[in-house]
């Protein structure tokens, strides 16, 4: 070893026993913080267009494929049935609680306003209209979106979806249109079971726990439901359907880093469609209540 060798490394001893140099931590943090601001927006903006681009082709595909009889009935039958497996008893689980939740505060509310007879309503009405697609699309966010998401970002770091594309499969054609097609069906699917179990919960609840009358729970929901409520819950349904299928679908197919990737994604998945589930939820909602306004409950 030379002498010059010799202290370099004495220099660099030194250097490691003294620490880093003052004010260190703060700079990374804010060169990190700097960066992420600069990253951040055009990250944002990459994903959403091309979940965006990927939605249109996706139904594009899905319009042609069934017209020209191209479509993949059997990936189709073998999604919806998975997806059903995963979602529908956490669905019936958590639907119990919503209707007898909603059950108790309208019951509460209408009897300090001295309205009992309006409790059927109030608590029917709610459940279709807001709770049954939103209980239906977090379930499906959570359930659905996080296992085609990994089942699809498993095969993105395996390649498979690379060699589908240098065989001339169209991944977008063969793996992203039945989901889609699947993932519709079922969460429309889980709105009819979410607005019955609901419902059927805040009547036994209303009529056994709470003393109500049966009669009159079933009949003041009726005099206000209307067709238009259950056409508004399943175009809302299909919606929150097709959201959660493009969001999963769009994460699945752009993992990379690995299996840490794989998780990074599922993660990504579940938060970006609640948040997007709930601010679609209320534009819709809030332009229902514009274009279709409605008189007294």
């Amino acid at each position: 070893m030379t002498h010059q060798e010799s202290d370099v490394r004495a220099d660099r001893a030194v250097e490691v026993a003294a620490g880093p140099p003052t004010g260190w931590a703060t700079r990374e943090i804010k060169d990190w913080s700097r960066g992420y601001l600069r990253r951040h927006p055009v990250t944002a903006l990459e994903t959403v267009g091309g979940q965006f681009v990927l939605g249109v082709r996706a139904v594009q595909y899905l319009i042609l494929d069934i017209v020209t009889g191209r479509f993949a009935f059997a990936e189709f039958v073998k999604q919806s049935a998975f997806m059903a497996n995963a979602a529908v008893l956490p669905t019936i689980f958590v639907s119990l609680p919503i209707g007898v939740t909603l059950s108790i505060q309208f019951g509460l509310l209408a009897g300090q306003v001295g309205a009992t007879s309006l409790a059927g309503a109030a608590s029917g009405l709610a459940v279709i209209r807001q709770g049954a697609p939103m209980v239906a699309a977090l379930l499906m966010a959570s359930a659905v979106g996080s296992a085609v998401c990994a089942d699809l970002g498993s095969r993105k770091i395996r390649e498979e979806l690379d060699a589908m594309e240098v065989m001339g499969v169209s991944v977008v054609r063969r793996l992203v249109v039945p989901r889609l097609a699947a993932a519709i069906l079922v969460g429309v699917s889980l709105t009819g079971v979410v607005c019955f179990v609901g419902f059927l919960a805040g009547y036994m609840f209303n009529v056994f726990v709470q003393n109500g009358a049966p009669g009159s729970f079933v009949a003041t929901f009726a005099s206000f439901a209307t067709v238009s409520d259950l056409i508004l819950t399943l175009f809302k349904a299909v919606m929150y359907g097709a959201i959660v299928a493009v969001v999963a679908c769009e994460k699945g197919l752009s993992t990379k880093g690995g299996p840490a990737g794989v998780a990074n994604s599922v993660n990504s998945t579940v938060v970006s469609s609640i948040l997007l589930l709930m601010t679609v939820n209320v534009v819709v909602t809030q332009l229902a209540m514009i274009l279709l306004p409605r008189q007294g409950l």
